[in-house]
């Protein structure tokens, strides 16, 4: 198989490297998280005026229209830097959700703003007693005239302390753990009877809880009490991109440790000739290859439509889990006392690390699915050997 990019998605790669390169060093990257929202306008404004912005959308909203490994590419670069840009939820998340379920003029409206760096989005979806269950929604809709009142809470939204828009999961029919009867529903954040409690996540960045009391849907996406399928779908997505993002930061993470072994000197010769932390050092980097060798697998399942694509998934995230804990804590471990310090980098690619395993589903989670498919779906060939392996 082919896994080289194409010419388009190399030239994205170099982009955003640069960007990197001249926009994010440790000390610029704590100023925009120490921002007001978590981070910087300005480099927002100039990932819209590169095109960043619109590189998942189809042509008809002025998009590129890409797709998986475009989003891999992204992401992956944006994990060596930790942007903190919201490009997750805004692009990812609130825009692929317009794009797939929305009426056509809303998503004529709305995904062009965002395309150019004026709209703000998140999706509320996750509650209190959900965990990782995407069925277990609480938050009622209720038909209210022509339109539809949300009561209820989300937590932990991404971006919500910012969005100007909403899509939130709420029920319109059934019980509280019921797949069906799930919907999913576009609301302004300034609409009233919403509320925000806003909060900063482990690795800094703006998350939100929010409250509806009886507040006013704008409008409907995708189908009534058809909304589960079409979250479902672009979390899936999304966690492609979160594992390119975490494998962007093992490389960092990686490439910081060896350079620092080869410059830190005990007993009067660099640490990084010592044989044991050799070892441990290849350890790390084996994790890493193991990581980006299951990302290409997925990606390249799901752009395919494959019907291991599932499991491929699942694989993926307990390997992002179970990698990012062993690389992360060699590199803290082999950087001595001043890896647990805020006075380098290691520590907060750590977090991000831990807080990117447990988006989504964590390692645990996604294991107990994966071991549920192999028991219940018939395997090719490859697929079982995989599951043996």
């Amino acid at each position: 198989m082919n896994f080289n990019l194409s010419e388009e998605q190399a030239l994205i790669r170099d982009s955003i490297a640069r960007f990197v390169q001249d926009n994010y060093a440790f000390d610029k990257r704590n100023a925009y998280v120490a921002m007001e929202h978590g981070f910087s306008p300005d480099n927002w404004q100039q990932m819209a005026e590169l095109g960043w912005l619109s590189i998942p959308f189809a042509e008809e909203y002025g998009g590129f229209g890409g797709g998986p490994v475009d989003a891999m590419v992204i992401m992956q670069e944006f994990g060596k830097g930790l942007v903190a840009e919201p490009y997750l939820p805004t692009v990812l998340l609130f825009g692929a959700l317009l794009q797939k379920g929305a009426e056509a003029e809303i998503a004529g409206e709305l995904i062009p703003r965002v395309i150019a760096g004026e709209l703000q989005g998140a999706v509320a979806y996750v509650e209190r007693q959900s965990r990782y269950a995407l069925n277990d929604v609480a938050t009622r809709a209720t038909r209210d005239g022509d339109g539809w009142s949300i009561s209820g809470e989300k937590t932990v939204v991404l971006n919500g302390g910012v969005a100007h828009k909403l899509v939130v999961a709420a029920r319109t029919a059934g019980e509280q753990a019921d797949e069906s009867g799930i919907s999913l529903f576009l609301v302004d954040a300034q609409a009233p009877g919403l509320s925000r409690s806003v909060y900063r996540m482990t690795d800094g960045m703006e998350t939100a809880n929010i409250r509806f009391d009886g507040v006013a849907a704008q409008a409907l996406i995708g189908g009534e009490g058809a909304g589960l399928s079409l979250l479902q779908e672009v979390i899936d997505q999304a966690i492609l991109a979160v594992s390119a993002n975490a494998l962007g930061a093992m490389e960092f993470l990686n490439a910081t440790t060896v350079e620092y072994c080869k410059t830190r000197e005990q007993f009067g010769v660099a640490i990084g000739s010592f044989q044991a932390l050799q070892h441990r050092m290849v350890d790390t980097f084996a994790a890493c290859e193991n990581t980006r060798s299951l990302l290409y697998r997925a990606v390249c399942a799901f752009d395919a439509g494959d019907e291991d694509a599932q499991r491929s998934l699942h694989a993926l995230k307990v390997m992002v889990g179970k990698a990012g804990r062993h690389i992360g804590g060699e590199a803290i471990q082999l950087h001595g006392g001043m890896g647990m310090t805020n006075e380098l980098p290691v520590g907060y690619y750590v977090k991000r690390l831990m807080l990117i395993n447990t988006l989504f589903g964590d390692a645990d989670y996604h294991r107990a699915r994966f071991q549920a498919l192999v028991n219940t779906k018939p395997q090719t060939v490859a697929s079982a050997k995989s599951a043996a392996a």
